[in-house]
């Protein structure tokens, strides 16, 4: 599991960039300033939690239940947050925005925070033990 979240955080870092860039470049053109703020929070999101996730491949073994729930909220949420956002914003520029879409970011958000509650969890507990 170790493994997978650092490959995750790495992919998911790279594409961040990579979708950066893009919004950047190609879709401040054709975006609404509404729409590229949306695109652009969906960008920040994912590099933040790429680093949390490379932060936590390198702090936690991954061992119990706790780490790893930790890890695939993290991994499922920057899927469900960003993604769905991407999907949105870039639907809507062919005129067939995916309005089912619309529920798919929060439960990613909410997976962040759970994410971040097991980080809290798990930090203070290997704290205790150094």
């Amino acid at each position: 599991m170790k493994e997978l979240v650092l490959i995750f955080g790495g992919i998911y870092g790279a594409l961040a960039v990579i979708f950066g860039a893009f919004g950047a470049h190609f879709l401040k053109d054709q975006f609404s300033d509404e729409r590229l703020k949306s695109f652009e929070a969906g960008v920040k999101y994912q590099m933040y939690h790429a680093i949390l996730l490379i932060i936590c491949g390198i702090v936690f073994p991954f061992l119990n239940f706790s780490e790893m729930l930790m890890g695939w909220s993290l991994i499922i949420g920057v899927f469900l947050f960003s993604f769905s956002i991407y999907a949105l914003t870039i639907s809507s520029l062919f005129g067939k925005k995916m309005r089912f879409l619309g529920p798919v970011t929060p439960l990613g958000g909410l997976l962040f925070i759970l994410g971040w509650i097991l980080f809290t969890m798990n930090i203070v507990r290997i704290s205790i033990f150094l």
